[in-house]
Order: structure tokens, then C-alpha cells, then sequence
């Protein structure tokens, strides 16, 4: 399975951006986003930039990285908190599948 980590660029050049999240402070590979602002958000995986991301879709996929720590480490009670935004909303079937109905 292949997580992607959220980190925000605090030094870019063209190819190497010094950036902070969960672990600190890292060294990003750019190559396949190319040279990024100061704030940027990216979705990294093994040292590289895949994707920019908005600040909000970052802060999701922290907090789901968070709750699967604390399913991890039996604090059931914080993973409602970390999706309050799924907790008391029912699921939709896709518009492709709502005719199946």
C-alpha cells in the first residue's frame, strides 16, 4: 500500500525543495512538478513531489493519517474527530449507479 505524506514547501529551486510536515523537515525530489512557490502544498511519496494539492486536501489527508495512527494505537475515540466531515453524512451511490436504484 503506497501513502502519500502532505508537505509544504518552504525553499524551492528548480529541481529540490526544502519542505515541512508529520516528519519534520525533508528534502522533496520536484522532477515531476516542477519548481514550486513558497506555501505550495505537495503530496509526496518516497522523497518525491506527485501531485500540488490545495491546503484543504491536505489537511484531510492528515487528518486520515492521524486517525489511522490512532486506530493503530486503540484511540477509537479521536477517529470521529478526525472525520468530522463523513461522521453524520450518508453515503451516495455514484450518479452511475443511482438508475440501478
Amino acid at each position: 500500500m503506497c501513502l502519500g505524506v502532505p508537505y509544504r514547501v518552504m525553499e524551492s529551486t528548480a529541481w529540490i525543495a526544502r519542505c515541512e510536515g508529520p516528519d519534520g523537515e525533508l528534502l522533496i525530489d520536484l522532477s515531476l512538478v516542477g519548481e514550486q512557490p513558497v506555501g505550495t502544498w505537495l503530496l509526496t511519496f518516497l522523497g518525491a513531489a506527485r501531485e500540488v494539492i490545495d491546503a484543504a486536501r491536505a489537511t484531510a489527508i492528515n487528518n486520515a493519517l492521524a486517525a489511522l495512527d490512532a486506530a493503530m494505537l486503540g484511540d477509537t475515540a479521536r477517529i470521529d474527530a478526525l472525520f468530522a466531515d463523513l461522521v453524520d453524512r450518508e453515503p451516495a451511490l455514484p450518479d452511475h449507479l443511482k438508475d440501478l436504484q
